[in-house]
C-alpha cells in the first residue's frame, strides 16, 4: 500500500466517529446540490450504484431517493462501520444500502477477488464524492470504475476545482483540484466520455470552520457527469 493510501486509510479511520457532525455544513450543501442536480447527472429512477470511497455515504443518502440499491466501498474500516450503522439506523441496510472495506483502485490487483461477485457489476452509476484528489492514479481510478458500469451507465465525480497546494501531502491529499480539461481527458480515456457535462457550483462550500479566522477550508466545486459507451 502506498504512503498516499496509508495516510488517507490512517486520516479518515481516526475521523469517522465524528465526520459527519465536523461537516455537516458543507456535506449538507454537498447532498442538496446532488438532488438539485439529478437531472444534469442522469441516474435513472430505479438504479443501481456504486458509491466508492463512500466515507458515510454522501453519495448514497444524495440519490437514495432515485436510487433501489447503494453499495459502499472504502479502504477506511471505521466509515464502512459509519456508513453501515446509519444504514441500519435507517432501516435500508442491507437491502437498499451496504458498505465494503476494500480498494479497486489498486495497480497491480485489477480484478480484487472481494468484488468479483455480480453485485458489484452493471451499476448505472458509478461515483465518488469528493474523493478524487486522495487517489494517486486518478486515470486508472476512473478505468476501474468505468468497468464496473453497465454500458450506458454514468461516471459520476464531485471534487474541487484548483485551489492553493498548501493542503498536498496532507491526509493523503494527491491533486490540488482539477481543471475541466482534466476530467474530460480523464473521462474519455476510462471510455465514459459520452454527453459528457462538467458544472461548477456558483458558490464555495465551506468545509469546515474552526473558531479562528484562519481555521477555515472553502473550495470551490465541481460536478461532472459521463456515459460508458
Amino acid at each position: 500500500m502506498s504512503d498516499s493510501l496509508n495516510a488517507n486509510r490512517e486520516h479518515f479511520n481516526k475521523i469517522a466517529a465524528d465526520y459527519d457532525k465536523r461537516y455537516e455544513k458543507g456535506v449538507g450543501q454537498l447532498e442538496d446540490e446532488i438532488k438539485a442536480s439529478a437531472e444534469f447527472i442522469g441516474l435513472k429512477q430505479g438504479g443501481r450504484v456504486l458509491d466508492y470511497a463512500c466515507g458515510t455515504g454522501l453519495l448514497s443518502r444524495a440519490f437514495a431517493p432515485r436510487a433501489s440499491q447503494c453499495i459502499g466501498i472504502d479502504l477506511a474500516e471505521s466509515m464502512v462501520e459509519a456508513y453501515n450503522a446509519k444504514a441500519k439506523s435507517e432501516g435500508t441496510f442491507p437491502d437498499k444500502k451496504e458498505a465494503y472495506l476494500g480498494n479497486i483502485t489498486l495497480p497491480d490487483d485489477p480484478s480484487p477477488e472481494a468484488f468479483s461477485d455480480p453485485k458489484f457489476y452493471n451499476f448505472d452509476l458509478a461515483g465518488v464524492g469528493a474523493g478524487f484528489h486522495h487517489f494517486d492514479d486518478t486515470t486508472l481510478s476512473a478505468k476501474r470504475l468505468s468497468e464496473r458500469l453497465k454500458t450506458g451507465g454514468v461516471l459520476f465525480i464531485l471534487d474541487f476545482l484548483p485551489h492553493a497546494p498548501e493542503a498536498t501531502g496532507a491526509f493523503g491529499v494527491t491533486h490540488n483540484g482539477f481543471t475541466e480539461d482534466n476530467v474530460r481527458k480523464m473521462f474519455e480515456d476510462a471510455g465514459c466520455g459520452g454527453d459528457f457535462a462538467f458544472k461548477k457550483l456558483k458558490e464555495p462550500i465551506v468545509l469546515w470552520a474552526g473558531e479562528k479566522a484562519d481555521r477555515r477550508m472553502e473550495r470551490n466545486v465541481f460536478l461532472a457527469r459521463g456515459t460508458k459507451l
